[in-house]
């Protein structure tokens, strides 16, 4: 399965670039379908565009699984290696003869990343209901592409999409598996730990808008330029962020006109920002506004500022996560800072998380590793941890 995934989407960079709605996610969904029909699993892909893979129709459903998409330039584990070791744990279940006593389900989960509409985890939100549909349609890419038209090019229906209650409502746990992004296993030597809780987090695109003009005939004084405005507001979140303890990354940004030789009439800055608990990072993402609107005061530049999502403080399960850290021998719980498809659906079903040791503790990079030898200690774990979730009730 490994090896017939690594080469949808890879980039000349080496990472890849498997984004929604694509011709490398189409590869993707259909590497996922052909796994569940080897398998005699039920396939359905749901309102949308998630795909689900059933042992059998039902509720109270363990269901497990990821994503398939990437940020640009991600690395190779980063939500496949959840989607490849759910089809691997069923293989190993299969070969221990399992009678599972109820459904077990694996799920791909639709545009993850976010990085082509700029708000991550749509696919499960608009299951959940966090994103409603209005918003969804609404998204668009950076060539001007909405959302609903790119899935309608992918061969897929988005007049349905929204919540999708009755279909969560046969899950009874839900577990994901994901390569750590950081090296707290590496420092503890286990192979595999369980997630406590994600970060609150969120991402706020910065409008800056000046004056275009010619880089060579205006005089600095005369200028309105909103680079200017932007890389303070850079400088700021970064200080800003080491002072309280948080996180605050401007990963990309758009200028326009976007000449060399011209001073840029706006830019777009997208801010994506973290922290231990919502009012530090309330207060965090409100000074680098204010610093923002500061520094374009001076600079004669208009800012505004939206929120594209958010995702309060994810406290999972905890009778769920202690007892799969029992199960798996008093394996090490770690929080996280990234955002995953569990801690949306966390709010709706009981959920869990598994991470797998990366050696380099790099993520969202072609660096992004994970040794062979842990990846099956995390299959056998995710077996493990079904085996025991289907033997009783979930109480």
């Amino acid at each position: 399965m490994w090896r017939d995934l690594l080469p949808v989407g890879r980039a000349t960079t080496g990472g890849y670039r498997r984004y929604a709605w694509t011709d490398a996610d189409a590869e993707c969904r259909a590497w996922f379908r052909e796994q569940a029909e080897n398998r005699n699993l039920i396939y359905e892909e749901d309102r949308n565009g998630n795909q689900w893979a059933w042992t059998a129709p039902g509720a109270d459903a363990i269901v497990i699984g990821s994503h398939l998409d990437s940020v640009p330039d991600g690395g190779a584990y980063d939500g496949p290696l959840g989607v490849v070791s759910s089809f691997a744990a069923l293989d190993l279940l299969r070969e221990r003869g399992a009678d599972p006593a109820r459904p077990l389900g694996i799920v791909n989960f639709a545009d993850e990343e976010g990085a082509r509409f700029n708000v991550a985890c749509v696919g499960s939100r608009l299951s959940a209901g966090v994103l409603t549909p209005d918003q969804a349609r609404a998204l668009k890419d950076a060539e001007g592409v909405f959302l609903g038209d790119a899935m309608e090019r992918a061969g897929f229906d988005p007049a349905g999409i929204g919540p999708d209650p009755q279909r969560l409502g046969r899950i009874g746990a839900f577990v994901e598996l994901h390569v750590e992004q950081g090296r707290d296993l590496v420092h503890r030597d286990r192979a595999v730990g369980v997630a406590s809780a994600i970060w609150p987090h969120g991402r706020w695109r910065f409008d800056f808008r000046g004056e275009a003009n010619h880089a060579g005939t205006t005089r600095l004084e005369d200028r309105h330029d909103p680079m200017l405005t932007y890389a303070n507001t850079v400088l700021a979140a970064r200080k800003k962020a080491h002072v309280s303890g948080a996180l605050a990354t401007f990963g990309k940004v758009d200028a326009r006109p976007g000449a060399a030789n011209a001073i840029a009439s706006e830019v777009r800055g997208w801010l994506d920002s973290r922290a231990a608990d919502e009012p530090t990072l309330d207060e965090l993402v409100a000074e680098i506004i204010r610093a923002a609107t500061e520094r374009g005061d001076r600079d004669g530049v208009d800012v505004q500022v939206t929120r594209e999502s958010f995702t309060p403080v994810v406290e999972f399960e905890g009778s769920l996560r202690d007892r799969i850290a029992k199960q798996l021998g008093g394996a090490p719980i770690l929080p996280t800072g990234a955002g995953h498809d569990a801690g949306i659906l966390s709010a709706r079903v009981p959920t869990a998380m598994l991470f797998v040791r990366n050696p380099t503790g790099v993520s969202h990079s072609p660096a992004e590793s994970a040794e062979m030898v842990d990846c099956l200690t995390g299959v056998t774990a995710l077996a493990d941890v079904v085996t025991d979730l289907m033997s009783e009730d979930l109480g």
